[in-house]
């Protein structure tokens, strides 16, 4: 870290200051870059409190309680705010929502590298550019996940409300990448592959230009539930757990949080 602290110093002449506070007086906009999740929660409320918008690379948090918690309040300050992984942006990958060759997709079966980090949900740490690949190309809707894990693979199966199925395999062992399999009305074809982070800062430029992210909270919260879920699977043997649910044990979660903070505060 203070390697690369020092060449955007003396390299690049970028100006350091001593915390996101100072930051936040002095720009228009934020790139919440650190890369331990689990931070990012208190790092983005001075960012909020200051009225910024702000894009948060991934994992966007440590836990999908923080996830929500985050949008939650950029929502009540009314500032932009929003996550993505890169691959969401590669044309090869957003382009096979509308692809003639593939008509309407009817389901998915994507797939990445996913090297696990202990303080982390599985998924989050690297699974969640699987994910999101799934998600870019399936949209919203899942309600329900199960997952299997062996040491060199995890394979998670979800139900979107309409009856299409999408699946996540994350790698290990042997090669690996990141793309897809998509089931059309049309036909069957394999995605692109990931192209670098351009695409995803020509979206994150627009954004501090237009402050509309190009990804609905709702999506971003559906995509850290599914992951979520699936480690609730894992740990009851593989069962079937709905979104929803992680998702209301996570409201409940925040709920106690703020409470316990306004006992604290009196």
């Amino acid at each position: 870290m203070d390697g690369f602290t020092k060449q955007l110093r003396n390299e690049f002449g970028v100006e350091i200051v001593d915390s996101i506070e100072e930051l936040c007086s002095r720009v228009d906009g934020v790139l919440l870059e650190s890369v331990d999740g689990r931070p990012h929660l208190e790092q983005v409320r001075p960012v909020i409190a200051a009225k910024k918008p702000v894009f948060i690379d991934k994992p966007m948090a440590g836990s999908l309680a923080d996830v929500i918690e985050i949008f939650r309040l950029a929502e009540d300050s009314n500032v932009p705010c929003w996550s993505s992984s890169s691959l969401r942006f590669c044309p090869g990958i957003i382009g096979m929502r509308k692809n003639d060759k593939v008509g309407d997709v009817l389901g998915c079966a994507a797939f990445s590298p996913c090297s696990l980090e202990e303080h982390h949900p599985d998924l989050y740490w690297y699974g969640v550019h699987g994910v999101e690949i799934l998600f870019t190309i399936m949209g919203p809707g899942c309600e329900s996940v199960r997952r299997v894990q062996t040491k060199d693979t995890e394979f998670v199966v979800g139900i979107w409300k309409d009856g299409r199925i999408g699946t996540y395999r994350g790698l290990r062992k042997g090669k690996t990448d990141y793309g897809a399999l998509v089931y059309g009305t049309k036909g069957i074809a394999q995605s692109g592959r990931y192209e670098g982070y351009e695409h995803l800062v020509d979206e994150i430029i627009k954004f501090f230009k237009t402050d509309k992210p190009p990804v609905p909270p709702a999506e971003t919260i559906e995509i850290f539930a599914f992951m979520s879920a699936a480690d609730e699977s894992k740990a009851h043997a593989g069962a079937e757990i709905s979104i929803a649910s992680v998702i209301e044990k996570a409201k409940k979660h925040n709920e106690t949080r703020r409470s316990q903070k306004d006992l604290s505060q009196r």
